[in-house]
C-alpha cells in the first residue's frame, strides 16, 4: 500500500465564504495524500441556490488555491448536487473526502461506483475557534423555508375540533430556492421578509411565530393560513405542532437533535414534480368526517415518533397515511394526474406523500439515493460566532 503522500484526495464543495472551518476540513482531508479541491461553478451555484454566489468562481479557486495545503484548486465541470463527477471520473482520485454536513447517500453511492475509498469527517473547528459553517453564517442574512412533513391541515380548527392530533414541520435551509407554489410556505416567507428583513429571529421563538402568524393573518383575512407555516419556519430543527380545535397549537415538541436532523436528511427525498396550477382550490368539496380527521392526525403522530426513534418504515407509512387522509378529507387535494405520477416515482419508497396540495415536490421515504432528488438540508439552531 503506498503512503499517503503518493495518494491523491479530492473534496469539493462552494466555498463562497471562506472560513476558518474550510481551513481545518482542507488540512485533515489532505493528511489523505495531495489536495484537489473542486470549486463550485458560478452558474452551478446559481441554479441550486437561486442566487449567485458572493464570490466569483475565479476568485473562490484564487483563495482557496492559496490555502497551503491544497495542491490545486479547480471549478467543477459538472451541474447540479454532483457538479464534481465528471472531474472525479476524469482524475479518479485515491480518496473522496466530505465533512458530515455535506455527506449525501449519492456522493457514497457514485463513489463506490466509481472504487473510490469515501470518508466522511467529523465538523470541528480549528484551533480553539467555535464551530462554524458558511450555511450558518448565510442563514443569518436568508429566511428559510418550511417543510410539512405529516399531518397538514390539522393546524384548521374546522379538522382538529373533529379530532386532535399533530403536524409534523421542519425548517429547512435556503440551500436552494424551493417553487412558490409548492407547499414550502413561501407565501409566509415573503411576510416574514417584511416583517424582518433577510434576519431570522434567534430567541423567543415560539412568540415570534405568533406575532409572524398574525402578521399574515390580519383581522378580516377569508381564509386563515395555518399556524404551522409560521412555527415551521421560525422554529428551528424539526417540531411537532399538536392541535385540538384551535388555530394555534395546544402544544408543541421540537427536535434539534444533529443525529436526527442527518438522519432524517439521508431518508427523506424531495423530487421536484410541479407547482400547483393557477386557480387551484382543494377546499371545493369536503368531506368532514371525525374518522378522517382522526387518521390524519395520527398519521402526525406516527411520522414524529418515527423520526425520533429513526424509523424509516413507520416514517414511510406516516407519509401515506397522510395523503390517504387528504383524499379523503378533501378529494381535490391532489389530482388523478399526480396520482399517477406518484406512484411511477414511489416504486421503491417506503412511502411517500406531496409537499403541498396541488403538487410542488414528491416527499420520499428510502433508504437508498433517489434519482433527482434534492439535497435536504434541516435548519438546526443558529452557531453562535
Amino acid at each position: 500500500m503506498s503512503d499517503s503522500s503518493q495518494k491523491t484526495v479530492m473534496v469539493s464543495g462552494c466555498f463562497d465564504l471562506l472560513h476558518a472551518g474550510h481551513i481545518a476540513f482542507f488540512e485533515e482531508a489532505s493528511s489523505f495524500g495531495k489536495l484537489i479541491v473542486s470549486v463550485g461553478s458560478d452558474a452551478n451555484i446559481a441554479m441550486l441556490k437561486g442566487r449567485p454566489p458572493l464570490f466569483s468562481e475565479d476568485e473562490r479557486v484564487y483563495l482557496v488555491g492559496h490555502v497551503d495545503c491544497v495542491h490545486e484548486a479547480r471549478v467543477g465541470s459538472g451541474v447540479g448536487m454532483l457538479d464534481f463527477e465528471p472531474d472525479l471520473i476524469a482524475l479518479k482520485p485515491d480518496v473522496f473526502v466530505v465533512n458530515e454536513d455535506g455527506y449525501t447517500p449519492a456522493k457514497e453511492e457514485l463513489c463506490k461506483r466509481l472504487g473510490i475509498e469515501f470518508k466522511v469527517l467529523e465538523r470541528k473547528p480549528a484551533a480553539d475557534f467555535k464551530p462554524r459553517s458558511s450555511s450558518d453564517s448565510k442563514a443569518r442574512s436568508e429566511l428559510p423555508y418550511r417543510l410539512c412533513i405529516a399531518g397538514g391541515w390539522m393546524d384548521q380548527p374546522w379538522v382538529s375540533e373533529m379530532a386532535g392530533g399533530s403536524v409534523v414541520v421542519a425548517r429547512l435551509q435556503p440551500n436552494i430556492k424551493y417553487m412558490d407554489r409548492a407547499g414550502m410556505a413561501t407565501s409566509t416567507r415573503q411576510t416574514a421578509a417584511k416583517l424582518w428583513g433577510k434576519v431570522m429571529p434567534t430567541s423567543n421563538f415560539e412568540e415570534e411565530g405568533r406575532v409572524l402568524f398574525a402578521c399574515e393573518n390580519p383581522p378580516g383575512t377569508e381564509y386563515i393560513s395555518g399556524s404551522q407555516d409560521a412555527l415551521g419556519m421560525v422554529l428551528p430543527g424539526i417540531n411537532r405542532l399538536v392541535y385540538a380545535g384551535d388555530y394555534w397549537p395546544e402544544r408543541i415538541e421540537s427536535c434539534t437533535d444533529p443525529e436526527v436532523a442527518q438522519w432524517l436528511q439521508r431518508v427523506l427525498h424531495l423530487v421536484p414534480v410541479a407547482e400547483r396550477p393557477d386557480g387551484y382550490d382543494p377546499l371545493v368539496e369536503k368531506h368532514l368526517d371525525a374518522e378522517f380527521a382522526a387518521r390524519l392526525g395520527k398519521a402526525g403522530d406516527l411520522a414524529w415518533e418515527s423520526i425520533l426513534a429513526k424509523d424509516a418504515a413507520g416514517l414511510g407509512k406516516a407519509l401515506n397515511e397522510t395523503l390517504e387522509s387528504w383524499k379523503q378529507l378533501l378529494p381535490h387535494t391532489v389530482s388523478d394526474e399526480l396520482m399517477e405520477t406518484r406512484a411511477q416515482l414511489s416504486e421503491v419508497a417506503l412511502g411517500s406523500c406531496y409537499s403541498g396540495c396541488g403538487g410542488g415536490y414528491l416527499m420520499m421515504v428510502s433508504e437508498e439515493p433517489v434519482e433527482n432528488a434534492i439535497d435536504l438540508r434541516i435548519s438546526l439552531p443558529a452557531v453562535d460566532f
